[in-house]
């Protein structure tokens, strides 16, 4: 059907020209249509001849398919085909997507004889509805081998423990060393960390453990598959539509022409379609049976088999002089990857990359591994990797602060790296990053004047609750290294009205009402007049992805150059109309005007349209600064955290869209807010998730969260297209820190581990030396020197 090959398109509601510039807080241009139910996702559409995918999942987190009977599955009326490790194809790939597939291990194939986790899919039935798919799964008859196995990173580092993938081939695969479940390691040094510990003033360390977390996004992983012209086609949702479409050609061996992918609007993602989960399996199914398939995730999959958030433990060692300058900042990095590596290295270099970097201390040190396990999977995860490893850092800064009595704020400004200072890790960053602004101060100072402001609610009465306050920073690049790229073309049709056309996928992150606005501006339009094709490999330029918050700065710059390229060829075409000098052209909305003279923009477009192209390779990466402040009120009776008072200062650069910039701190607050009291994917220490269904798995609902105010730095950065940055990751990263050093500040007692629930609270009250029972208990200690 034609809805079935169509991808979004989005044309703005009619606004007045001064509304939908950059700047200007231009509504979404879908925005009634989402909230009204009218806007087609990805299973929105009505396939002839479609068929279901159900798949089997492992009962065991590590075992061998020794045969497997589908004799009664087959039997079943309705069923098409059954699809197991017989059918697969035997190229290693890695579910995880970067421009470069060489960054993440290829460990995966499309079914395993090798079970490494529980929920793993060990077959799949396509059937003609879902319920007789079901139920033909059910009827599989599988024999397995138990193999031994482990949950625990650290145990699974030790000699003789349980090989998750001790078969495979280091190089091919690229891992550091599969015979330790060891996926990828950094160790460096910068200075001399233990001589400069020797003679700090002050010592602090600790060790902090966060959680596994879900995206929880509203639309599930889901994907329809089907044969147009003897080509691949996938509807699917994803957040990398380009990278699917390469990877799924390699895996199948398929020219990359002959498959095209395109989303429709994606609904949500978080870092979790940054995947492949299920374009892999509906693919060999469409290509088995000739027929259209769909699959579709139910939440329990989402929950229990899906990547999810790095649980990592995090070393933290501090030491300062008397007056709180740092002298020395070590980290000690666990990252559980669970059964397969997709993300683990990138997510591990990312977490201990601008978490280290932030602070101007002469002497470092990183020693991080990500190790397999048999645990479900982790992944790509907003924030990717700074969210845990800032918390660890930011709360063992506000131990110091307290022991040297000192300011939360002031501690930061002290050691906070500014412009001159070097950006160091483990060495010093190459010239690809750098501050092409820096607003840092500028949120300090409005984070802190807004907390003694004291808005908000206030505290609690009663003798059980404690007020306290604290506050974090953060700092991310804006844009992931070793390239992302966009390109974007513009073409003015004979109607006179402009198609945007740009790979980059809509998932509710914004870009398209941001690219709306920035072809308004640069053409001198109303965005009304302009519509937005997205996401397609057949119908929009090649766009790495929307990941790495780059649909501004990367994506955004490729449509600013389009745009730029097609205004000076409506001129050089008016020019050559009227005979004057194409400099003396001005765009209006509807044509352009050189005094008195007024050329139409339907006598420029011609029988093919004019079009400009942009392109953008994101070589060069700035740096954005958030800070976030919390008021709290603690229940030393029962646990209960009460947020006060909530602020968030960042450094955006130009605001594109302030309320849309808004909107995107804000929810990256609340999403940080349920990572940090609320939200876990408990395992029962055997690899099965218990937390399967959304009632037992507490995201933050609306009367959860306080209201957070908003503050931007001025600032303009060099790099990004009018001087705006990224602001989607960013906001999320110091939340959890802020929220734990206000609850320390309100009880005296370090929580070490995340989430702050009321339970773990009220032991931490009740018998301050209580050990959680999921977790070995983390403890921190201060020393001073003599």
């Amino acid at each position: 059907t034609a809805a079935s090959t169509t991808a979004a398109r989005t044309t703005a509601a009619r606004t007045t020209a001064t509304d939908g510039r950059v700047g200007g807080s231009l509504r979404a241009p879908a925005a009634a249509r989402v909230v009204s139910g009218q806007e087609p996702y990805t299973l929105d559409v009505a396939v002839p001849g479609l068929l279901h995918l159900a798949v089997l999942r492992s009962p065991h987190a590590h075992a061998r398919v020794l045969s497997l009977d589908d004799t009664a599955a087959r039997a079943l009326p309705g069923v098409h085909a059954v699809l197991s490790h017989a059918d697969s194809p035997t190229t290693l790939y890695s579910t995880a997507r970067h421009e470069s597939r060489l960054d993440d291990p290829d460990d995966s194939l499309v079914f395993d004889s090798v079970l490494r986790h529980r929920g793993q899919r060990v077959a799949a039935v396509v059937a003609d509805s879902v319920a007789i798919a079901e139920h033909a799964c059910r009827l599989l008859d599988v024999e397995y081998e138990l193999l031994p196995a482990v949950f625990d990173p650290a145990e699974a580092l030790r000699p003789g423990a349980p090989l998750v993938h001790g078969e495979k081939d280091a190089t091919i695969s690229r891992l550091a060393d599969p015979s330790r479940n060891l996926v990828a390691e950094l160790h460096g040094e910068y200075g001399d960390v233990t001589a400069a510990l020797a003679a700090a003033h002050t010592v602090v360390t600790g060790t902090w453990q966060t959680q596994r977390v879900a995206h929880t996004q509203l639309e599930t992983h889901a994907t329809i598959g089907w044969l147009e012209d003897e080509r691949l086609v996938l509807r699917t949702s994803s957040q990398v539509p380009f990278l699917v479409q390469k990877e799924i050609s390699r895996i199948f061996d398929l020219d990359l022409d002959a498959v095209r992918v395109f989303t429709a609007r994606v609904g949500g993602g978080f870092g979790g379609k940054q995947e492949i989960l299920t374009e892999d399996v509906v693919t060999l199914a469409v290509l088995k049976t000739g027929r259209p398939v769909q699959y579709e995730f139910t939440r329990t999959d989402e929950l229990a088999a899906s990547p999810a958030r790095h649980p990592m433990r995090v070393g933290v060692t501090l030491g300062a002089t008397g007056d709180g300058r740092l002298t020395a900042l070590k980290i000690d990095v666990l990252s559980d990857t669970g059964s397969y590596g997709n993300h683990a290295p990138g997510v591990m270099f990312h977490g201990t990359s601008e978490s280290m970097a932030l602070y101007n201390v002469p002497n470092k040190r990183v020693d991080a591994q990500a190790v397999y396990t048999n645990n479900p999977p982790s992944g790509a995860f907003r924030g990717y990797g700074l969210g845990q490893v800032i918390y660890g850092v930011e709360c063992a800064l506000d131990e110091l602060a307290a022991e040297l009595g000192l300011n939360p704020f002031d501690i930061r400004r002290i050691n906070s790296v500014r412009p001159g200072d070097p950006l160091v890790v483990t060495r010093e960053e190459g010239d690809d990053i750098g501050f092409a602004s820096y607003g840092l101060d500028q949120c300090l100072d409005l984070a802190q004047a807004a907390l003694a402001r004291g808005n908000g609610v206030a505290a609690p009465a009663g003798a059980s609750w404690r007020v306290g306050e604290g506050m974090a920073s953060s700092m991310i690049a804006t844009t992931p290294p070793r390239g992302h790229f966009s390109q974007a073309t513009i073409t003015l049709d004979q109607g006179g009205r402009y198609l945007v056309r740009v790979g980059t996928a809509e998932f509710g992150n914004g870009t398209t009402t941001v690219h709306t606005q920035i072809a308004a501006t640069v053409l001198n339009t109303s965005p009304d007049r302009i519509e937005i094709l997205q996401s397609d490999t057949d119908a929009a330029g090649y766009d790495t992805g929307a990941f790495g918050s780059a649909g501004v700065v990367v994506a955004g710059k490729a449509v600013h150059g389009a745009a730029i390229e097609l205004a000076g060829l409506l001129r050089e075409r008016a020019a050559r109309l009227i005979d004057r000098s194409a400099e003396d052209f001005v765009l209006e909305a509807d044509g352009l005007r050189a005094g008195a003279v007024f050329v139409p923009l339907a006598d420029l477009a011609g029988p093919d349209g004019v079009t400009g192209t942009g392109r953008e390779d994101g070589a060069r990466r700035s740096l954005a600064f958030n800070v976030h402040a919390f008021r709290v009120a603690v229940n030393t009776a029962t646990g209960e955290v009460r947020m006060l008072q909530s602020i968030q200062t960042a450094d955006a650069g130009f605001v594109m869209n302030p309320e849309q910039c808004r909107g995107q701190i804000e929810g990256g607050v609340a999403q940080a807010i349920g990572s940090a009291l609320y939200e876990e994917l408990i395992l029962d220490g055997a690899g099965t998730v218990e937390t399967r269904v959304l009632r037992n798995y507490h995201v933050p609902q609306l009367a959860d969260l306080p209201v957070t105010e908003v503050y931007f730095a001025d600032t303009a950065d060099d790099l990004g297209p009018y001087g705006a940055k990224s602001m989607s990751e960013s906001p999320y990263n110091p939340v959890a820190p802020a929220l734990a050093n206000a609850v320390r500040n309100a009880i005296g007692i370090r929580a070490y581990e995340l989430p702050m629930s009321r339970d773990r609270l009220w032991r931490l009250v009740t018998v301050p030396s209580a050990v959680s029972p999921r977790a070995s208990g983390p403890k921190g200690s201060v020393s001073s020197a003599p």
